[in-house]
């Protein structure tokens, strides 16, 4: 048995844990694989390939990392190749290199993967076609208009369909190597390695407890960025269509029909959403009980704030004030 040959691609102005997690996870296992846990041959061969020429790639994070070859370099056969990053100037300046490259070689690679979002470049090159897949979640709705033949799911940090594995923001690119350790060498290698980098096996929750249910910018000048200071001042009010129409002087019909049409949601959505991402501050920062953060944020009582969460988060508030609750607080 041979080693599996991992191709990561870095992709300029990517963050260094797109590309270096993932790496640590396959040098983990390999390691591990050399000590004793795995038979003679198996393990990774881990190479850092350019995309194009040049294999100088500057970072996000200020460190330039230099590719020892090009993709089109490789001359041994690849296992796994995986795409970290993407910048979005790509889609607008032509330069299509790596995208051909993908549709070129695609056939010959027994898996392909991305992080973050380099999921662009594997829909660029028709990989994702009909397929399901999962992208950073700021960029769910920008990528499901784009590609409207894809269904994406920003909820699980990574997904996979057929030999296709794609990855949701920056550090589930580390969730996604740990799936593909498991999937190659079993779970005893995966458990090791989580152990020895001090990782979850698999990371519990969803990508949609990191996300933020309103994009503020984007209703800034709308009835929504309008009504948004009214609607916290009495945020532990019921309050319907009625009275927010009233609080702009408009009628109920046309009020809902604009509102709609500038956000792309119903105004009782949006207030649903604004109390959620008030209770998540109290949450993180507040010591407010559950019954005081549901009733301050007009969301009934602690039965009712744990099905509201559920059902935008996936996840339970107290979940989630363990997860993000302010760091060394006691």
């Amino acid at each position: 048995m041979a080693k599996k040959t991992v191709v990561i691609v870095p992709m300029p102005g990517t963050f260094m844990l797109d590309i270096a997690g993932p790496c640590d996870v396959f040098a983990a296992a390999d390691a591990l694989l050399q000590d004793g846990l795995g038979t003679e041959g198996t393990g990774y061969n881990i190479l850092l390939a350019a995309y194009g020429d040049d294999k100088i790639v500057p970072t996000k994070s200020g460190i330039t990392m230099i590719c020892p070859l090009t993709l089109d370099e490789i001359t041994q056969p690849i296992d796994t190749l995986i795409v970290a990053g993407f910048p979005m100037v790509l889609l607008q300046s032509g330069d299509r290199r790596l995208i051909n490259w993908l549709k070129n070689n695609y056939p010959r690679l027994r898996r392909v993967g991305s992080i973050c979002v380099g999921t662009y470049a594997l829909a660029e090159a028709g990989i994702l076609e009909g397929k399901n897949a999962t992208t950073h979640w700021e960029h769910s709705r920008s990528f499901q208009e784009r590609y409207p033949s894809i269904c994406v799911d920003t909820n699980p940090f990574y997904t996979k369909d057929g030999n296709v594995y794609t990855s949701g923001g920056v550090s589930s690119g580390v969730d996604l190597a740990m799936a593909l350790v498991e999937e190659d060498y079993g779970r005893e290698v995966a458990i090791q390695v989580a152990r020895k980098l001090v990782l979850y096996l698999k990371r519990p929750g969803y990508q949609s407890q990191f996300a933020n249910l309103l994009q503020l910018h984007s209703v800034a000048n709308s009835l929504a960025g309008k009504l948004r200071p009214w609607i916290l001042e009495h945020l532990d009010k019921e309050m319907g269509v009625e009275e927010l129409a009233t609080h702009l002087n408009m009628s109920i019909r046309n009020f809902t029909r604009v509102f709609t049409r500038e956000t792309g949601m119903t105004p009782a959505k949006f207030v649903e959403k604004l109390r959620v991402e008030i209770a998540r501050k109290y949450l993180e920062d507040s010591d407010y009980s559950m019954e005081q953060i549901a009733t301050r944020c007009g969301l009934g009582g602690v039965v009712s704030m744990r099905r509201v969460f559920l059902r935008h988060m996936n996840v339970t508030p107290s979940d989630y004030r363990r997860t993000f609750r302010t760091s060394f607080a006691d």
